[in-house]
């Protein structure tokens, strides 16, 4: 009847792919869309990652600098404590001065003979204002003396050297005396020395002189009360040839002052790191506090509060029971009671519950016989509420029909 005609090649794959072009296109569409989206919540993830990042590197970065700073800071405080402490406390290591005698000129020089003898006046206060010597530190006090190997001092022999040291008001505090003299050369001695140095003493490159030292106070110590400020250094000879002199203080140290003067290096870096941890541990505390409010952490603080306030809002409530039981023993001690037969009243005061039962549960008052009108009141039971008997235990029993009460009409206290 009819013929069979097989479908367009191009319909069959339209079918195929299940629709027609404009669903094809819809569905290409949805697809791109998809990967769209997909894409964008990717590139949002990345930015937010990198924003995250970002932000942690720059507080990171913040922190470092700070940090830095602080402990730039803490070591520049610790050398500057360690220099002052090391300038208070170590004394004046050596002094040298130069030593200018004098002598009178007024009478008969002959002979190369002096006047006098020589005298120098020394003044131990440097800058006009600072100490040389401090309290109780030793010193050794020596006098240098440059003389020359002439046939007079030669001839000389041995001489004195004194000092004296004295006070602000010159007063003599303590007073030395040492003996010198040049040092023994042979006439060989001396002939093969010209010899041999003859042509730095024609340049004058050398000298024929010998250098003396004289120990004046092995251990000088000043005295806080009568600190000395000077002192005179006087020779002993009229016939002494000098060409000059020099006054040297060196302190000897012992304890700290050794190690310091001494082993100044090791010393530096101990000092230095010590501060540096005190200052360390000071500026810790400090963080400690101002973050956490204290050295623990906050979840003990937070339990030691918690545990406080619980335990004041216990006290509070249990006021509050022992306030309200009180406030209601007087309401009870002032509420209306009913009044029974005289039976019901003997009884009560046989047995003495009555009253208290009343007392008790005020709520509960009898009604008069006759009155079944019970759903106004807030008193009333509904049916099917069982008594639990509480009333019977305490003596209170309902009236019978010929007996007389009185009933006072619920109040607010009854609400109660």
């Amino acid at each position: 009847m009819y013929d069979h005609r097989d479908p367009a090649p191009g319909l069959q794959s339209q079918g195929a792919e299940g629709g027609t072009p404009d669903q094809t296109r819809t569905r290409r569409k949805s697809g791109s869309d998809t990967i769209i989206s997909t894409m964008g919540a990717v590139l949002h993830w990345v930015h937010d990652v990198a924003s995250v990042t970002l932000l942690k590197a720059r507080r990171t970065l913040l922190q470092a600098a700070i940090l830095f700073c602080v402990l730039l800071l803490l070591l520049w405080v610790s050398i500057f404590l360690y220099g002052s402490f090391y300038y208070s406390y170590m004394p004046t290591v050596s002094f040298s001065t130069p030593v200018h005698f004098f002598y009178t000129s007024d009478c008969d020089a002959s002979e190369s003979v002096l006047c006098s003898f020589p005298t120098a006046n020394i003044s131990f206060i440097k800058n006009e204002r600072d100490q040389v010597m401090a309290y109780g530190q030793p010193y050794r006090v020596s006098l240098e003396l440059e003389m020359p190997e002439s046939p007079v001092n030669e001839n000389l022999g041995m001489f004195m050297v004194k000092m004296s040291c004295y006070t602000k008001g010159g007063k003599t505090v303590s007073s030395v005396g040492r003996s010198t003299m040049l040092h023994y050369r042979s006439s060989l001695l001396q002939s093969l020395s010209t010899l041999l140095f003859s042509p730095f003493f024609v340049t004058g490159m050398a000298e024929q002189k010998q250098l003396i030292e004289v120990e004046l106070f092995s251990e000088y110590k000043t005295n806080a009360f009568q600190p000395s400020i000077g002192a005179v250094i006087e020779i002993m000879s009229k016939r002494v040839q000098i060409y000059s002199s020099q006054l040297r203080i060196h302190a000897y140290f012992t304890g700290v002052r050794y190690v310091l003067y001494n082993f100044p290096l090791m010393s530096a870096a101990i000092g230095v790191a010590t501060n540096f941890a005190f200052l360390s541990a000071i500026v810790l505390f400090g963080y400690l506090q101002f973050v956490w409010g204290g050295l623990l952490p906050p979840e003990q603080v937070r339990v030691r509060v918690m545990m406080g306030d619980n335990t004041r809002i216990q006290q509070r409530r249990e006021d509050a029971r022992k306030r309200m039981e009180k406030e209601n023993s007087q309401k009870d001690l002032g509420a209306p009671q009913v009044i029974g037969p005289v039976t019901e009243a003997s009884d009560s005061r046989d047995n003495g519950t009555g009253a208290r039962a009343f007392s008790a549960r005020p709520s509960e008052v009898v009604d008069p016989p006759g009155d079944n009108n019970e759903e106004g009141r807030p008193d009333s039971k509904g049916p099917g509420v069982e008594d639990d008997g509480s009333g019977a235990s305490e003596g209170c029993q309902r009236p019978q029909e010929g007996e007389t009460t009185l009933r006072q009409r619920p109040g607010a206290w009854m609400s109660l």
